[in-house]
């Protein structure tokens, strides 16, 4: 095998790979993708290509700060990610269990 340090890798890391196994299968979609991070970074990204170049640091901190103020003041901030009865019907039938 050519790639021996890269198998390695994966070998040893395989658990931690695989721990969103251990939450309820409704979450695992969810867990395993990091979309919340990467839709705003990509609305981000996508606003200061338009604006090309900026002064100085100050005006890019302002609109990044504004984007993520919509965000959060708007419905897509207030959006639901993962319904957490399943976390705590689980956590409660673990806690039974023990």
């Amino acid at each position: 095998m050519k790639l021996k340090e890269a198998a390695k890798k994966v070998e040893d890391s395989i658990e931690k790979t695989l721990v969103y196994f251990d939450f309820p299968c409704e979450h695992w979609t969810r867990i395993h993708t990091n979309n919340v991070i990467e839709r705003p970074n990509r609305e981000i990204r996508r606003r200061t290509r338009v604006v090309g170049c900026f002064p100085d640091g100050n005006p890019a901190l302002m609109l990044v700060c504004a984007r993520l103020r919509h965000v959060a003041g708007t419905q897509w901030g207030n959006k639901k990610y993962m319904n957490m009865k399943h976390l705590e019907a689980a956590l409660e039938d673990a806690s039974i269990a023990s």
